[in-house]
């Protein structure tokens, strides 16, 4: 059922500067927003504004982490209207779509990177860069075009999204 996000961090050098990344579970698409930091109060306000750029019926849920950057996660639900869940800890598997894509991200921003020098700008052609990759899981479509097929059919009406 789409409307499911999974969220994480990528830390840039000496913890000091992160990107947050958004992956929707059924197609695949990622977000990546600018984060003022890598504080909770960084966290919920880049996430918040992130997810009230997708429409309310594909931004249901975000499972994230245990990372102590999600202290406010009440806050992002009060902005949203998205439920927030916390995978176990130590159980990457949960939250596997995230973490292959932060693995795919490093390709463009490497460890050890001061991750504050990028724009959001930046950060989106980098998402698009993502979006517009086929993928196997997903017949050799490619995010873009499986969200843009459900973005429709949530336009059309709830009913439609089975």
């Amino acid at each position: 059922m789409p409307g499911h996000w999974e969220g994480d961090l990528i830390v840039g050098a000496n913890n000091r500067s992160a990107v947050g990344t958004l992956v929707e579970r059924t197609t695949r698409l990622v977000l990546l927003v600018k984060l003022d930091g890598t504080t909770a109060t960084a966290a919920a306000t880049g996430f918040s504004d992130k997810l009230n750029e997708v429409p309310r019926s594909l931004r249901l849920s975000m499972t994230y982490d245990q990372g102590r950057e999600m202290v406010k996660h009440a806050e992002i639900t009060q902005r949203t209207g998205s439920a927030i869940y916390f995978a176990d800890p130590h159980s990457p598997w949960r939250r596997g779509s995230n973490e292959n894509t932060n693995g795919l991200l490093r390709q463009y921003l490497p460890k050890g990177t001061d991750l504050s020098v990028y724009s959001q700008d930046e950060l989106d052609a980098i998402a698009d860069s993502l979006n517009t990759r086929s993928r196997k899981g997903l017949d050799w479509r490619t995010p873009l075009e499986v969200y843009a097929d459900v973005f429709k059919k949530s336009v059309a009406g709830p009913d439609t999204l089975q």
